[in-house]
Formats: C-alpha cells, structure tokens, sequence
C-alpha cells in the first residue's frame, strides 16, 4: 500500500488526533468504548485502503459516505487533507467509477462545483470481488497447466472459482418474507 500520510494535516490545528483536548474521561468505560471505536475506525480504514489503492483515497470515500453531495474543499475540510491531494484522488474514484459527480445547481451567476458522492460499499465490495475471483481462477488454471492438480484434496478443479456477496438489502429481504 502507497503511504500518503504526507498528504495531511490537522484541520484544528491540534499535535493530537482523536484526544478532543478534555483531558482523561471520568468514566473508564468511556475511555475502553472510545479505544475499540477508533481501532474498528482504523480497521475500517485498513481495508478500504486495501480496495481503493491508498488511505486517502480510503478517508475521502468514508466521507463521502457520511456527507454524500460535498465539494472537493468540503471533503478537504473534512478529512484535514490538502486540497490539490482530494482534487486528484476524486478525479481518479470517478473514473473508476467508485464516486458519482454532478453540478451543484446555483441560483446566482459564478462557478458551479461538482458534488461527490460514493457508490455503496456494496457496489465497491462487489467490484473487488470480481477481481479476486478472476485471479483465483488464474491460478487455478495455472495449476491444470502446470499439472499440479491434487486430486484428492476435495476440491472440484474444472469448475472456474465463484464468489457472491449478498448486499444488506437482499438479507433484510430474505428474512422478511
């Protein structure tokens, strides 16, 4: 994974992200709550990074899924990363069709920026899905090539590799009716 943390700065001005500058918690729970957040958040951030290629392009998706519509300066804001570093990485999460753009309407004559919005994780899940499945069957064809085939692994070989992903929706469906 490309590091991209030079691409940042603290928005607030602060040495320490994530310490809101209180001091400690009164309530140790709070303290433990808060610590397993932010390691789910930096999990979270881990894999999307994995699937967007870096973790700025990972933090401005998660933000576009929380504020669906924002400007590039808007998503800068958001993330305390450089202007010129969102601009680029939106540029490229379009073409790869991984954010949808469009005009903001305006009332008044001026520039009219584009708002970003992100495709559902599970549109993005999906499209790496079909990646991993697609290299799987490589190297599974590889093997027949290479005849390295162990017939008695309990594997069927001639068959390609097939990956699904039940999207939240189609879960929520199913134990409905």
């Amino acid at each position: 994974m490309d590091s991209d943390e030079t691409d940042e700065h603290p928005v607030d001005g602060s040495g320490s992200p994530g310490d809101g500058g209180s001091g400690s918690s009164a309530d140790p729970a709070d303290g433990v709550r808060e610590t397993a957040i932010e390691e789910v958040d930096a999990r979270i951030v881990d894999l999307l990074a994995w699937i967007l290629d870096t973790e700025t392009r990972a933090k401005i998706y998660i933000h576009l899924l929380a504020s669906p519509g924002s400007t590039s300066e808007e998503v800068a804001t958001g993330t305390g990363l450089y202007p010129s570093t969102v601009r680029e990485a939106l540029a490229e999460l379009h073409d790869e069709e991984k954010v949808t753009r469009e005009k903001r309407a305006s009332e008044g004559a001026g520039n009219n920026p584009y708002e970003y919005t992100a495709i559902q994780p599970s549109e993005l899940v999906g499209g790496v899905v079909d990646q991993v499945q697609t290299e799987l069957n490589t190297i599974f064809t590889l093997d027949r090539v290479i005849d390295r085939e162990d017939p008695d692994d309990g594997f069927e070989h001639d068959e390609p590799v097939t990956i699904t992903v039940d999207s939240l929706e189609e879960e929520r469906g199913e134990d409905a009716a």
